[in-house]
């Protein structure tokens, strides 16, 4: 019997090369993740191609949505930058790679030289842009300093139900804080 698959469902893996500055070459005996669905199919995406991830999450939801069950997308992307501040990234690859990578592969630049190209934006209508995202930045980023923490109970807001129990245990464990429902 055939399975009947009644939601939409698309399986997103970003593929950056590397897991914890383990090349995934090293890491992984198959490194197509995308074939790793065994019988549900997917698709191998350049990630750092807006346009491409555009296209092909469209191809992706519309066979979701006609019935013939999940898909899998695996974007293939590159990270610059560590996972954290014990995690930095360099230890595991020199700035020779990853240079060229940001200078010649990175997702905005490529879109941006895209909308110049063909005549989409010029570059001083994209550089009013970023001047406005900057300055839309910088006022979210004052509002979440300057902005009083909300109260505890405000944590079990606007979850699925507002009916279950909610406990939060802090450094001293004979605290706990409940929620108001």
């Amino acid at each position: 019997m055939a399975a009947v698959w009644n939601l939409p469902c698309i399986f997103i893996c970003e593929n950056n090369r590397y897991g914890m500055g383990t090349s995934v070459e090293r890491a992984a005996a198959n490194t197509d993740y995308c074939k790793r669905g065994n019988f549900i199919p997917g698709l191998k995406v350049d990630g750092m191609e807006v346009l491409c991830v555009w296209e092909a999450t469209k191809v992706a939801a519309d066979y979701c949505r006609s019935g013939k069950g999940p898909i899998l997308m695996e974007l293939l992307t590159y990270h610059y930058h560590g996972h954290s501040m014990s995690h930095p990234g360099i230890s595991y690859r020199t700035r020779e790679e990853v240079q060229p990578l940001r200078s010649n592969n990175h997702p905005i630049m490529l879109l941006k030289d895209k909308m110049v190209n063909n005549k989409l934006a010029s570059i001083e209508e994209l550089k009013e842009i970023d001047v406005e995202v900057r300055k839309e930045i910088d006022a979210a980023a004052q509002f979440a300093i300057t902005d009083p923490e909300p109260p505890l109970e405000e944590l079990s807001r606007h979850i699925y139900s507002t009916n279950l129990p909610f406990e939060i245990c802090g450094a001293n464990q004979w605290i706990r804080f409940k929620s108001v429902s």
